[in-house]
């Protein structure tokens, strides 16, 4: 295949559009993207959403989107891998341009959750899970996510308040990032005093719902090297794991072996290891998740998540910076575009763009989706050159 990058960008703050359609969401991110770009068209578009035929009564993403766009006529399609959708469609517009069936692809990730009642988009979200043996039992992600958090927490002799850190630092650089649902830090006491949803998660521990949209274009890289200017990112490793749906059907509940199969090939594809990422854009949609995914991905020791945390090693001047402008729990989580929104936040860092959130010196930024409770895990890892 041959090497590709990462010319434009584009997305909308993530929030509540009660006045837009989710087909305008999406536009608008796509437009921003080719003005970024400084194209006017491309020829293919791949839309990442999950729940946009239950929430939205409408599926056919792929012709809806180009054609509101104004790209009628060009391949289009929809794909799905619950909330890793948006990392889906970005994987499927490298393939697709690396591959050379295309000079040029657009990925968009897209979803509107805040038209419908708590009720209907929790009923909807629960369809990525296992419906023989997790939904059709009532349980909940939070409810899933709350179990793995007790086993581990027992399993490893954590307290809940080890957690608060990841929480504390999503919400410290959301504060900086004007496109996050949530820009507002918080405190270790604040944390402490929050609503509890499924014990042991409280409000804090979780990410927020919201309506969004991220895109990016993606072309041949020898197509942009050389240009001055803004610097070649380039996608330098991309990977995509699954595990069972069911998380009883794990060999172990508590490793997310979908994570570290998928870094692994990343790693592998870029020629780097854990020590030469200089930051993570972590699926924190639950505090447990994250630690999980630190230790799959080789940045902790089984069962030390937590530790990387409490020691300050992942704030923007840590071993491992996280969730560098909110990640899910301050930026929100609108699922199907959840992973385009990491791909644009790790470009911005390398561009050196990301404003009041810019880390100093990066290069190399690694973005992992994560797709139900780790049943699809897609791991990008973007290089600056």
């Amino acid at each position: 295949m041959r090497e590709v990058a990462i010319l434009g960008i584009g997305q909308v703050p993530v929030g509540e559009h009660w006045n837009k359609r989710l087909v305008e969401l999406a536009g608008d991110a796509v437009f921003k993207a080719l003005e970024d770009a400084e194209l006017k068209r491309v020829e293919a578009l791949y839309v990442g959403n999950m729940m946009a035929g239950q929430l939205d009564k409408q599926s056919h993403l792929g012709a809806l989107i180009s054609d509101w766009v104004g790209f009628r006529g060009i391949e289009a399609m929809t794909v799905e891998a619950a909330c890793a959708s948006g990392a889906l469609a970005l994987r499927t517009a490298m393939v697709a341009v690396g591959s050379g069936l295309v000079s040029s692809a657009l990925a968009v990730g897209v979803e509107k959750m805040t038209d419908t009642s708590p009720r209907e988009t929790t009923a909807a979200l629960a369809t990525a899970a296992s419906a023989d043996w997790e939904s059709i039992h009532g349980v909940t992600f939070v409810g899933l996510n709350a179990l793995i958090m007790r086993r581990y927490m027992y399993e490893y002799g954590w307290k809940h308040e080890d957690f608060a850190q990841f929480s504390i630092n999503a919400h410290a650089n959301g504060a900086k990032n004007p496109n996050a649902r949530f820009q507002s830090p918080i405190t270790k006491e604040i944390y402490k005093k929050a609503a509890m949803i499924a014990d042991p998660i409280n409000l804090m521990d979780a990410s927020p719902m919201g309506d969004g949209a991220a895109a990016a274009i993606v072309v041949p890289a020898d197509l942009i090297k050389g240009q001055k200017g803004k610097p070649v990112i380039r996608i330098a490793g991309s990977a995509v794991a699954t595990d069972s749906l069911a998380v009883h059907d794990r060999h172990d509940p508590l490793w997310l072996a979908a994570a570290e199969k998928s870094a692994n090939e990343a790693y592998r594809q870029a020629d780097i290891t854990p020590n030469d990422i200089d930051f993570f854009e972590i699926h924190d949609a639950f505090s447990i998740m994250a630690a999980l995914s630190l230790e799959a991905c080789g940045f902790a020791e089984r069962g030390q998540g937590p530790r990387l945390a409490l020691d300050g090693e992942i704030g923007p001047e840590g071993k491992v910076p996280l969730a560098t402008m909110g990640g899910l729990k301050a930026r929100g989580h609108p699922v199907g575009a959840t992973g385009m929104y990491q791909i644009v936040e790790t470009v911005l860092q390398l561009r050196g763009e990301a404003g009041p959130a810019q880390i100093d010196d990066v290069s190399i930024g690694m973005a992992q989706n994560i797709g139900g409770s780790g049943a699809t895990i897609i791991t990008h890892i973007l290089k600056a050159e």
